[in-house]
């Protein structure tokens, strides 16, 4: 509430009693001010009243009741709406009744049975991109000699190209034979038949990367480029336009979709430039400074870079959308820098990306932005001045998304509270970290003093890892990325997929990632031994720090006691590269001293820690070791079989080997049979659990569909959480409840005799 809002009543007094109030103190405005908290509260209260009679403005619990006036009839088999006490519950709420498909429902009503309306539907409804197929008109037929109808089912001519590359998907223009099956069939979907209406739905999204350095693939030459800063190939997306006309169906550019070789080449002015799908920056050195100079689109040539093999002629660049790649003629490579601006496709705002963030800093705070036109050009620069300056708050903030390469080491000195390092928001800055030192480690490292905070926001670090020291009492990593495996190869393979992302030696912080994508976490604790400790060294060094010990194992018991590291995940993804591979645990031990709370998250690799406080609508791909058993609770999350846990409730696979023992001691009994034996058990439970075991798009990160779960996954899993979404990291994406209230509309909305059936495309 602003200063004028809060003393309205105040102004309205003769200026005499307000020279008499302020004589004496002002108690006069501080009670004026109280009752205007109040008269402001009612009035705000009266004029969402009046909101509340619109659609478009209305609050989120009054959208069932504008509903119901209009006839509106909720999904019941996607869910009944939960208390809206939560985040979560809230946008459960907003996916179970849509506020755009309450708008827009008498619209629909009129445009019942049109084939635009279904890709409206898939918006509106469950927030999806959408293209609807007819599949009657790609039926191969004997056309009538007196009406002919040419663009219809068409026979294959190789000669175009284009189209034989869009066989068998969404923009499919060839003849077929007819498929007999029924498209939205439980069993075995078909798609080519008289009556059959295909929606084929866009999960993945754009995200767009801003002006950042392209990366030089000097194992393979100077000039060689990739426009992933990690190296990595990746496919490059379009950047969707909006349809001018409600009767439009989708195109390609329309959708995101991945750029082919050649719609490209087709298509190049309108995939290639400002405001577009990708750009291509280089430098020019002019003076002391270096301009970038945008390439024009006839410089830019589409090529199959699949083995670097297409050398372009001079005043060319080759491009290659499908990999991401970039090839300049060879010794005619730019010398002074290439940046790219491009769009990749990733389920959610997760990890480090250009999407909008909430801001959490505290109330007062110093402010050091750095950036090319910034006041600091450097993450070193705006460190050094804030520890000159001794701040007890602070907030780096990346203004831009360039690569930054240079070591960071943070020392928070006495008097300083709180650093947050992010970035902007809708920027995504790239930490890349070198080997800069041949004797130690080269991490970014984070060593505080006691009760510091520090918080790294909306950052992706590639190249090693995060090492906290010192007596960090809290660490939170908020929308980042420490890049699984450190760095990427070409098919996104890590490159050192044995290494922690996060080291933790700090004895008493506590570690908070939200919405990250991060790889293993070590934690190494150094212990205080008290001198007259059996534990202490018997060596001869009398330096300062002869106290501190390494965490050997036995030094937990007896007189040395250490409280365990608190680790809190939430809507992230930790990913050890391999489910062998340790992903939560501590060197030579056979767990780690640590109490982990997890909800929401996907991790894929092993679990080795102290407690487990609460995991709740998780996906453990990695077996799991609890030291301590007797506290902690696992709540409607995958655990891999074998795993040692605390009580678990409605977990998978336990549900199903419930289901199989009951069956099988109950087929024993009725076929007077002996009780069958734990083997048997054991042997009737395996094709269950391998049925209930995820599977994902993809499992390597860098790649569109990584940590998705596959279409062929198991029930059990897409609708297994508390909330009947899916497990895992996209929880929140309440996938299923979308499909079902999707699949309720079509049956109400398609033509008469028409069947339609969903399509996931990505």
């Amino acid at each position: 509430m602003n200063e004028l809002k809060q003393d309205r009543l105040y102004e309205l007094l003769p200026v005499i009693y307000r020279m008499r109030d302020a004589e004496q103190g002002e108690p006069l405005k501080a009670l004026l001010r109280v009752i205007s908290e109040q008269v402001n509260l009612v009035e705000e209260d009266i004029s969402q009243l009046y909101e509340n009679w619109f659609i478009e403005t209305c609050d989120d619990w009054v959208v069932p009741y504008i509903g119901d006036l209009i006839g509106y009839e909720p999904v019941h088999e996607a869910g009944e709406p939960s208390m809206v006490g939560t985040v979560q519950g809230r946008q459960r709420n907003n996916i179970l009744i849509p506020r755009r498909e309450v708008a827009n429902t008498i619209r629909y009503r009129r445009r019942k049975g049109t084939l635009a309306l279904l890709e409206l539907l898939a918006n509106d409804v469950a927030g999806w991109p959408a293209r609807a197929v007819e599949y009657y008109a790609l039926l191969g037929c004997t056309q009538a000699v007196n009406h002919l109808r040419l663009e219809r089912g068409q026979t294959v001519d190789l000669r175009r190209g284009s189209a034989v590359d869009l066989i068998d998907t969404p923009f499919d223009h060839m003849a077929h034979s007819v498929d007999l099956r029924r498209i939205n069939s439980g069993r075995s979907k078909g798609h080519y038949n008289i009556p059959n209406l295909g929606l084929f739905v866009w999960r993945l999204r754009a995200y767009a990367v801003t002006q950042t350095p392209a990366y030089c693939f000097e194992a393979q030459g100077p000039h060689c480029y990739t426009f992933s800063v990690l190296g990595n190939d990746t496919p490059l997306y379009i950047h969707s336009e909006p349809e001018s006309d409600p009767t439009h169906i989708a195109s390609e550019f329309n959708l995101p979709v991945p750029i082919r070789r050649r719609l490209f080449a087709e298509q190049k002015e309108r995939l290639y430039g400002d405001n577009r799908s990708l750009q291509i920056w280089v430098g020019l050195k002019k003076g002391k400074k270096i301009e970038r100079r945008a390439l024009l689109p006839e410089q830019v040539i589409p090529a199959d870079l699949s083995d670097w093999a297409y050398l372009p002629r001079r005043g060319t660049v080759a491009v290659d959308p499908v990999l991401g790649r970039i090839a300049f003629p060879p010794r005619l490579w730019p010398k002074n820098g290439v940046w790219v601006s491009y769009h990749y496709g990733f389920s959610a705002d997760l990890g480090g990306g250009e999407y909008a963030r909430t801001v959490s800093q505290p109330s007062q705070f110093t402010h050091y932005p750095v950036g090319e036109q910034e006041k600091f050009n450097t993450i070193n620069a705006a460190l050094q001045q804030w520890q000159q300056d001794a701040e007890k708050h602070a907030v780096i903030e990346i203004m831009d998304s360039g690569v930054y390469v240079e070591p960071i080491n943070i020392e928070f000195n006495n008097g300083q509270q709180s650093l947050q390092l992010r970035a902007a928001n809708r920027k995504r800055p790239v930490i890349r970290l070198l080997d800069w030192q041949t004797d130690r480690p080269d991490s970014m490292t984070i060593t505080g003093n006691a009760g510091s905070r520090f918080t790294l926001d909306g950052i992706l670090v590639t190249g090693r890892g995060l090492h906290v020291a010192g007596e960090l009492a809290e660490l939170t990593l908020r929308h980042s990325t420490l890049v699984p495996g450190w760095t990427l190869g070409g098919g996104c393979k890590p490159q050192r997929s044995t290494e922690p992302s996060l080291e933790i030696f700090s004895a008493n912080v506590c570690v908070k990632i939200e919405h990250s994508i991060l790889g293993a976490i070590q934690v190494d604790p150094a212990i205080v031994v008290p001198v007259d400790s059996p534990y202490q060294s018997d060596g001869e060094d009398e330096s300062s720090n002869e106290n501190v010990q390494p965490p050997h194992c036995q030094s937990l018991g007896g007189e040395v006691r250490l409280d365990s590291i608190r680790i809190c995940i939430s809507d992230s993804i930790l990913d050890a590269t391999d489910p062998e591979r340790e992903v939560l645990g501590m060197p030579g031990c056979p767990v780690a001293h640590a109490t982990l709370n997890i909800v929401r998250s996907t991790v894929i690799g092993q679990i080795q820690t102290h407690a487990i406080e609460l995991a709740e609508n998780c996906i453990f791909h990695g077996r799991i070791t609890v030291a301590r058993r007797q506290q902690g609770c696992l709540r409607f999350s995958y655990i891999t079989p074998e795993s040692r846990t605390p009580r678990r409730y409605r977990c998978q696979p336990d549900l199903v080997d419930q289901v199989v023992e009951t069956a099988t001691r109950k087929q024993a009994l009725d076929n007077n049979r002996p009780s069958p034996t734990a083997a048997e058990l054991a042997s009737a439970k395996q094709p269950e659990r391998l049925r209930v075991r995820p599977q994902f798009n993809r499992v390597r990160y860098g790649t569109p569909g990584y940590c998705q779960l596959s279409d062929g996954c198991a029930e059990e899993i897409k609708t297994g959480a508390d909330d009947e979404s899916e497990m895992g990291s996209f929880h929140d994406l309440f996938q299923p409840q979308r499909d079902a209230n999707l699949t309720a509309r079509l049956e109400e909305y398609t033509p008469a005799g028409a069947d339609a059936g969903i399509i996931h495309a990505s």
